[in-house]
This record gives structure tokens, sequence and C-alpha cells, in this order.
């Protein structure tokens, strides 16, 4: 049995504790922040396989040139001279290329099935009770062109073996006949999953302490201390901790942290933002509307819309004019919906940890020889959680690894 201490409590956190404390492990997690907000809570809740196209794709750089001058647009990054900017920009520019797609796809698929096959094994866990739905997840498409696009990337999703299909607008009122529906078309993943990101985390943190797991809010880390390339302490404002193994599992601060112990991680922020509506919308099925790059999802008790990604700066700064745009997009696609303007006040964001080829770092580092890095999994952290937290209490415990971690290394070359 080891020490291990997790620094960071979201979702990446959460399920790498479940896994270390099954695997018989003393667990600890410790996060900077009060653990009821922020990405982890705010996010679509997809279990989604069917994102198999990374961020970093052909054609991104110039949309997101044209993007730029638009401050509703669903992409944005503000340039900035920052050494840690321009660094991730340039390998995040290489990466677009379809020979990464090609290789990236099989890679984000084994991870993302993994994990939604793990998920299924927890909902039937005594002690949980969170909401969960495989109900699949529709493209909605308003014109002929993105209709065109979506096709394209459903076929590249059955070369992996992913279930996908096209839809009519008939078939479309067959599926949705409570709400109407204003698309020509769309794209069908019948392989998704949906939960209630707020219940799963508050079920998970329940488990946690009930199995002997310690829950830290609200303690930063300070410093860590290191002696011929292992960790052996990590101080705080109020205590120093000592461990057997770390894992860095920070979100979009996990480069910072990672500076403590001269590790030049490659990550930016990228945030995004959700609006609840609570009342009856209707709406059955999770969607994302493609023209606007919108993810809606029916969760328990409310239907949730949530969207863009803007690359900035670390802040929690809510910009109204991007919580417009979503509610238009929703009403758009949904002409019988309106966002009302106190549900738009009540707008959340949060950070999602943006590695430049879009996979996730998931491994240790020749830095340190007892830490494990869990970061960088962008729109895919609420997917990947499960997957990379199994993963991770296979490093530590010394197991074969359910899935080769050799394209998630942290120390892979850009």
């Amino acid at each position: 049995m080891k020490k291990c201490v997790i620094i960071g409590g979201g979702v990446i956190g959460l399920c790498t504790a479940y896994y270390l404390q099954k695997e018989g492990h003393e667990v600890m997690i410790i996060d900077q922040s009060s653990m009821d907000a922020g990405a982890s809570y705010v996010n679509a809740g997809y279990i989604s396989p069917s994102h198999i196209v990374p961020l970093s794709a052909p054609g991104v750089i110039k949309k997101g040139i044209a993007w730029m001058l638009d401050p509703a647009s669903p992409f944005y990054v503000k340039p900035r001279l920052n050494s840690d900017f321009l660094r991730w920009a340039w390998a995040f520019n290489k990466s677009c290329t379809k020979a990464h797609v090609n290789a990236s796809m099989q890679v984000i698929r084994d991870i993302s099935v993994f994990s939604h096959e793990l998920y299924q094994n927890i909902t039937k866990e005594k002690g949980f009770d969170f909401h969960f739905e495989k109900k699949g997840l529709l493209m909605l498409c308003k014109t002929e062109k993105m209709l065109e696009e979506e096709i394209h990337v459903a076929e590249m999703a059955g070369k992996v073996d992913l279930e996908a299909s096209v839809l009519d607008k008939k078939q479309l009122k067959n599926l949705e006949p409570h709400v109407e529906v204003d698309a020509i078309g769309a794209t069908f993943y019948s392989c998704d999953a949906h939960s209630t990101p707020h219940e799963f985390m508050s079920n998970m943190k329940r488990y946690l302490l009930a199995n002997g797991v310690e829950i830290s809010s609200n303690e930063e880390v300070l410093d860590i201390e290191i002696r011929n390339k292992k960790i052996t302490e990590v101080k705080s404002a109020k205590r120093t901790i000592k461990g057997d193994e770390f894992v860095l599992a920070a979100g979009s601060w996990t480069h910072l942290v990672a500076k403590k112990l001269g590790k030049n991680l490659l990550l930016q922020a990228g945030k995004g933002y959700r609006i609840n509506i609570n009342r009856e919308t209707g709406i059955k099925y999770p969607a994302i509307l493609a023209e606007a790059k919108v993810a809606v999802t029916p969760m328990h008790g409310f239907t949730r819309f949530a969207g863009t990604m803007e690359i900035n700066e670390i802040n929690n700064d809510i910009n109204p004019v991007r919580v417009e745009a979503i509610a238009k997009a929703a009403t758009s696609y949904y002409p019988d919906v309106s966002v009302q303007k106190e549900e738009m006040q009540h707008a959340s964001s949060g950070l999602r940890p943006l590695s430049p080829d879009g996979l996730p770092y998931i491994g240790r580092t020749e830095k340190c020889s007892n830490l494990v890095i869990a970061t960088g999994h962008a729109m895919m952290g609420w997917t990947m959680a499960t997957g990379t937290g199994i993963m991770v209490a296979e490093i530590i415990s010394g197991s074969k690894p359910s899935i080769d971690l050799t394209p998630f290394s942290p120390d892979r070359k850009f």
C-alpha cells in the first residue's frame, strides 16, 4: 500500500482517487478551490466516444482567425506575447494536420469507449445513484454544407467501429415529437451517453469520504520538495504533506504547478459557458447544434445549453456576449425554447485544460519518478475521466495498463 497525494479535485482527480482506493492505497486529495464549481460541474455531461476528431484538426486555424473578428463566435483565441502561450500555439499549429487526426482517432475512441464502460460499472455499484442515460447524441445541422461535413465525420467514426447514422427532418421529428427542431437533418451516434455532472461529483465525493479518502478543499500547493528526482513532500499554507506517490490533476492550473518541478507542460485554458433552463423544454435527446457549436443536454430536472471555446488567461469572468450567443443558438434550433434574461444572468463558466495536439497527458514524466500527470483532456475530460483514473491507478500499482499509454506521454515531443 502506498500513500497517494492527488493535487486536483475535479472529475479526473476524483476518479483517480476512486480507483486508487480500490487498489488498497491510502489516498488524499487537495484542491485550491471549494470543489463545487468549474469545468467538472458546468460541462455538457457527455460520455462521447463519437468525438474522435481532436481540437487540433485541419482548417481550425483558418476558422479561428475568422472567428476572432466576431465577439460572439464559438471559438476565440486571445493573442498575447507570453512564452507559454506562444510555445503552445506553435505546437497546436503543427498538430493541425490530416495525418495527426488519422493517428488520433483510434486512440481517442479506445479511451472513450473504455471510460463509457467504466461509468456503466459505477452506476451499478452500491452508493451511487447519479443520472446516467445511454440515449445517443444528435449532431443537428441547419445547412447542407454542415450536414455534408457531419456525414463525413460519421463515416470516419464508422471506420473505428462506432455506430452512426444519418437522419432526415422526418426522422428527427419522430425522435423529438415534443419540441420543434429547426434543422434539415442530423447525424446520430447511438454509442454516446449523458449524465448530470453535479450528481456524479456529489456521489463520488460521498463515496470517497465513506471509504477513507481524505479530501481537503481550499488548499493551494505553494511549493514542492524534490530530492533525487523524487517528490518528498508538498507544502500548502496549512501544512506539509508527505507521500509515496503524487498525481498532478489540477486541470487548467496543472502547468503552473508543474513549473514548481521544472516541468514545462504545454497547456492552455479553454473557457466554456453553460446556461441551465429549469423548466420543461420538451427536449429529450442530447444534441450538438453543429453550426453554432453549442451542446444541449436534457439533465436530471433541467436542460443545459453549453458552448464556446475561449482560449485566454486563466480567469472566471463571464462574457455576456458569448452567453447571449448560446441563448440565441438555442432558440435558432429550437424555436419553442426561449432563454430568459434571468437564466442568462445565472450562466457559469469553466476552464478546460487544452494540450496542443488534443490528446490528454496521462503518465509519468522523467522529471520525477513518483509523479503521474493526468490533465489536458480539452472538451473530453468528462468522457475520459474514468478511463484516466483507472490508468493512473494501474501506473501507481505497477499493473499492466488497460490501454497503451504511449500517445498520452507528458514528455511527448510536439
